[in-house]
């Protein structure tokens, strides 16, 4: 496994090392050893996989409270996606700035998000499907969101029409911090 630091404090790419052959390859996509070394989470509490028929659809940006906040390792397993993250930690040299990764089938990348970071995601192909490896079990009183269109963060999503995103995401307040 390869990481990759981002601009983002504790916010990590992780990219694949296959070891290939005549049948294809090989490669580890999660290690416990390697994400400890690397000083990352490896508490796995769900996995949850996420479809989406139509390209252009707009998934965020999600988080939980405290003390139901959550790590998120995401990797698009069947098409393409635009994944973002943006830094909600107060305290953070990085507070509120956002990075953006293309996440796909091809590439087999996965982003790391560290508690305190929304997340959301814009597909860019149809019939998308993403796979969360999550630290902490899904807590409806926890949830948070933000919108991903809120000028306090200025994200700048492809040049991809949106053209769904459910009423919970458009109803997310803007961002008062």
């Amino acid at each position: 496994m390869i990481f990759s630091p981002t601009e983002l404090d504790g916010a990590v790419v992780i990219d694949l090392e296959p070891i290939a052959d005549e049948r294809g390859f090989f490669a580890r996509a999660w290690c416990q050893h390697e994400l400890e070394a690397h000083g990352l989470s490896t508490r796995a509490a769900q996995c949850n996989v996420s479809f989406n028929a139509r390209k252009g659809t707009l998934r965020g940006m999600h988080y939980q409270r405290a003390p139901h906040a959550e790590v998120k390792i995401v990797r698009c397993t069947r098409g393409s996606i635009y994944d973002v993250i943006v830094d909600l930690r107060r305290d953070s040299l990085t507070h509120k700035r956002w990075i953006g990764v293309e996440l796909s089938a091809e590439n087999r990348r996965a982003l790391y998000v560290p508690e305190g970071f929304a997340h959301g995601y814009l597909t860019l192909e149809d019939a998308s499907e993403t796979f969360y490896q999550v630290s902490e079990f899904y807590t409806p009183g926890a949830e948070g969101g933000l919108r991903w269109d809120d000028e306090a963060f200025g994200i700048v999503w492809p040049a991809v029409e949106i053209s769904v995103v459910s009423e919970k995401d458009r109803a997310w307040p803007k961002y008062e911090g």
